[in-house]
């Protein structure tokens, strides 16, 4: 079971209000279920909202930030433990070395590249860590149709799209992270065409 959820979310809390209160019962919940959040590190935006809500919880919150955001994301410094690294590869591999899982909020470019990153890496086999989607207000709907694309034009195999754990209620996307045992599946290769 899964003891440290690393989450991957935006440094603006987005155009409704809606965002940030996932992102507050995200942080209560697990606070609540003493699990542990590995995050980007900043104060702003729905990474503030996490952090200081599962702080105010009792939840323990280690951020993870590279030099040069310091300024720009305006590291949080009353965080449990905050380690500034040198660069993003570093940060990216820090946070899934602390983790046992994955959970993306809505956010951007970052947010997106961080989540298909380490749900990659699931795909390859390089780690077994469940990869969540907290689809608020179908957020992710058009991502998540795209998965189902790869998959109708055999680009990915439904199998490794099964891997996206995907839900509206953080309660029940953490139930269901929390649970998962992912499975190690091969990677195809046509090998007709190899």
């Amino acid at each position: 079971m899964a003891r440290s959820v690393c989450i991957f979310c935006g440094s603006s809390q987005g155009s409704r209000e809606v965002y940030a209160t996932a992102a507050i019962s995200l942080a209560r919940h697990l606070a609540a279920n003493d699990v542990s959040i590995v995050y980007g590190g900043g104060k702003v935006g729905l990474m503030g909202v996490i952090a200081d809500t599962a702080l105010a919880a009792g939840g323990r919150v280690t951020g993870v930030i590279p030099r040069t955001l310091v300024e720009k994301e305006i590291a949080h410094q009353g965080l449990s433990d905050l380690r500034v690294v040198g660069s993003m590869h570093e940060r990216k591999a820090l946070m899934a070395d602390l983790s046992d899982a994955f959970i993306a909020l809505p956010g951007g470019y970052g947010t997106f590249e961080e989540f298909c990153e380490v749900l990659t890496w699931t795909q390859l086999g390089l780690q077994r860590k469940p990869c969540g989607l907290l689809n608020v207000d179908g957020y992710y709907d058009c991502l998540l149709g795209l998965f189902d694309r790869a998959v109708s034009e055999q680009f990915l195999k439904q199998v490794h799209r099964d891997l996206v754990i995907s839900d509206s209620v953080p309660e029940a996307l953490v139930r269901r992270v929390l649970a998962c045992q992912v499975p190690l599946v091969e990677k195809w290769i046509n090998r007709q065409q190899a």
